[in-house]
C-alpha cells in the first residue's frame, strides 16, 4: 500500500469531496446539490439514498457541537417542503413519502453531541471522516466511518392499581377484585403492603412477598404459596375459587409473617 498523509481541507473542499465520494459515505447514496438557501441559512448538502429518501447533510471541518442544532433547523425546513424538493429535483426520483434523514459529517464528535442525538426524534446518522493524500498523487481521498448513536434507556412503565383493575372489562369481576384486595389489607393491619408493578400487584407481609395479583379481561388470578410452599397460580372465576385462594393466601401470609 502506498504511503499516505492525513490532510486538512476547507469546508468548500469537503463539500466537493462529499459530491465526488457520496457512495463512500453510504452505499447507493447520490449527491444532489449544495448551499441551498433555507430560512435558517444555507444547508451544506442535499443527497438521496438508495431508498429515494432525501438527506440533509451538515458538514464541519472541526468538532462543533453547534452543528446538531444547525442540522435540525435545515432538516425542519426540508421536511416542511419535501414535496417541493421532490419536484425541483425530479431527475433524482425523490420519494416525498419516505422519511427525510439528517447526516452530520465531521472529523470527530464530542460525547455530549452523541448523547444528545439519542434523545432527538429525528433519523440522524453521524459520520466521521479523514482526508488522505497518497504519496506521488495529488488527489485527496476521504474515508468515512459511521459513528454509532447509543440507544436511549428503556422508559420504565409505572403502573397503578387503577391500571390493573381497569384492565378487567367485566364490571362485576372488577368490583369483586377491588373488594378482595381491600379485604387483604385488613388481614394484618399495618403489616400488609401492596405495590403496583408492570404486570401485577405484589402483596407483602412485613416486607416479604406472599402473593401477586394478576388482572385478566374476565377474571383475575393470584400467585401464592400452597401448603407445601410451592409457588402456584390460582385463577378466580367464581366465589368458590375466591374462597379457596383466600384460605391458601392467608396461610401463606402467616408463614411469611414469622420467617
Amino acid at each position: 500500500m502506498k504511503n499516505y498523509t492525513k490532510v486538512d481541507v476547507s469546508e468548500a473542499r469537503l463539500e466537493d469531496l462529499v459530491r465526488q465520494y457520496a457512495s463512500h459515505i453510504e452505499e447507493g447514496l447520490t449527491y444532489i446539490d449544495h448551499q441551498k438557501p433555507t430560512g435558517a441559512g444555507r444547508l451544506d448538502a442535499l443527497l438521496v439514498d438508495s431508498g429515494k429518501s432525501l438527506i440533509v447533510a451538515e458538514l464541519k471541518i472541526v468538532q462543533d457541537d453547534g452543528m446538531l442544532l444547525q442540522g435540525v433547523d435545515y432538516y425542519d425546513h426540508v421536511l416542511a417542503h419535501v414535496e417541493t424538493y421532490s419536484r425541483l429535483y425530479n431527475p433524482y426520483h425523490i420519494d416525498p413519502t419516505q422519511e427525510v434523514r439528517l447526516f452530520l459529517i465531521a472529523p470527530s464528535f464530542s460525547q455530549a453531541l452523541v448523547n444528545r442525538c439519542k434523545w432527538i426524534d429525528v433519523p440522524i446518522s453521524l459520520f466521521t471522516y479523514s482526508c488522505l493524500k497518497f504519496e506521488g498523487d495529488d488527489e485527496i481521498v476521504p474515508v468515512f466511518a459511521e459513528h454509532a448513536i447509543p440507544t436511549p434507556p428503556e422508559v420504565v412503565e409505572v403502573a397503578s392499581f387503577e391500571d390493573h383493575l381497569n384492565y378487567i372489562t367485566d364490571q362485576n369481576v372488577r368490583t369483586k377484585a377491588s373488594s378482595f384486595l381491600d379485604d387483604i389489607m385488613q388481614w394484618k393491619p399495618g403489616c400488609i403492603a401492596m405495590d403496583a408493578i408492570k404486570d401485577a400487584i405484589s402483596i407483602k407481609v412485613n416486607g416479604r412477598v406472599f402473593a401477586y395479583f394478576h388482572a385478566r379481561r374476565k377474571k383475575f388470578l393470584f400467585d401464592t404459596y400452597n401448603a407445601d410452599d410451592d409457588w402456584l397460580p390460582f385463577p378466580v372465576e367464581d366465589d368458590d375459587e375466591l374462597e379457596k385462594v383466600r384460605s391458601v393466601m392467608q396461610a401463606a401470609m402467616e408463614r411469611k409473617a414469622i420467617q
